[in-house]
């Protein structure tokens, strides 16, 4: 993975922080006309210097970005577990097993805008990159991510920007998982704001499958990585035939 190993610096003065860190606490000390340069831990600079004013305001303003973010994922969670409690009423069964949600490390961030070549500011994170904000829904069956979908986008203030059905169309490697990239509103003391937030809806089989495909995908050493990558690739279409049948049975039970 590009970028997986890079470590990124603030300098200023002798005294070197990680991007994350810096953006991330409130206590950095800085005195007018102290400029910050970034820098990779090879000492390779990878910007202009910037003026420490600058840099003051950039944090607070990454920190209030990145309050917008965890708000979206808030609003996505709410509505979901809203349809899951309804859901669970009027049908005697949950339509999704489990949310979970996240928002990428300020590293991730970096390295994304990087490996697009993007200038890095706050502005450009919020206009260029679609999955700050992420929420999984974890569902029994493939109908249920389907149905999920159709519950949440049917909500008038959901608006759909992209949608990757990567459970129709398998990747390569066998990944599957559905992808909607949503706008949601949040609600601040003085604005009303939309807000991106990517939501991954997968089954339990394909969520283990992805899961254990990312941890062995990054082991530094495979041997015969040609062959495991097939193994992968049938693993991925058993787990997703186990979908379907399972799917039948749970059928054939409701009758």
């Amino acid at each position: 993975m590009e970028g997986r190993n890079k470590e990124t610096h603030w300098v200023a003065e002798g005294t070197i922080a990680s991007v994350g860190q810096a953006m991330a606490t409130k206590n950095i000390k800085l005195a007018d006309g102290v400029r910050y340069q970034l820098q990779d831990a090879q000492g390779n600079n990878l910007s202009e210097p910037i003026e420490a004013m600058q840099v003051i305001t950039n944090v607070q303003s990454f920190r209030q970005l990145m309050m917008k973010y965890s708000c979206a994922c808030l609003e996505i969670e709410t509505k979901l577990n809203v349809l899951n409690a309804e859901f669970s009423l009027t049908n005697d069964r949950n339509p999704f097993e489990s949310i979970h949600s996240r928002i990428k490390t300020p590293q991730s961030i970096l390295e994304k805008m990087n490996r697009k070549g993007i200038e890095l500011t706050v502005e450009n994170i919020e206009k260029y990159l679609s999955d700050v904000a992420g929420v999984r829904v974890i569902c029994s069956f493939p109908e249920d991510v389907y149905t999920v979908r159709q519950l949440l986008l049917k909500q008038d203030d959901i608006r759909l920007l992209v949608e990757k059905d990567y459970i129709a169309h398998p990747k390569e490697n066998g990944y599957r998982s559905l992808h909607l990239i949503v706008e949601v509103p949040i609600f601040l003391s003085e604005e009303k704001r939309f807000m991106k937030v990517e939501v991954q809806l997968r089954t339990i089989a394909m969520d283990f499958w992805a899961s254990l495909e990312h941890k062995l995908k990054y082991k530094k050493s495979v041997s015969d990585a040609e062959r495991v990558s097939a193994e992968l690739k049938e693993c991925a279409d058993a787990s997703a035939a186990l979908d379907l049948r399972m799917q039948q049975i749970e059928r054939q039970i409701d009758g």
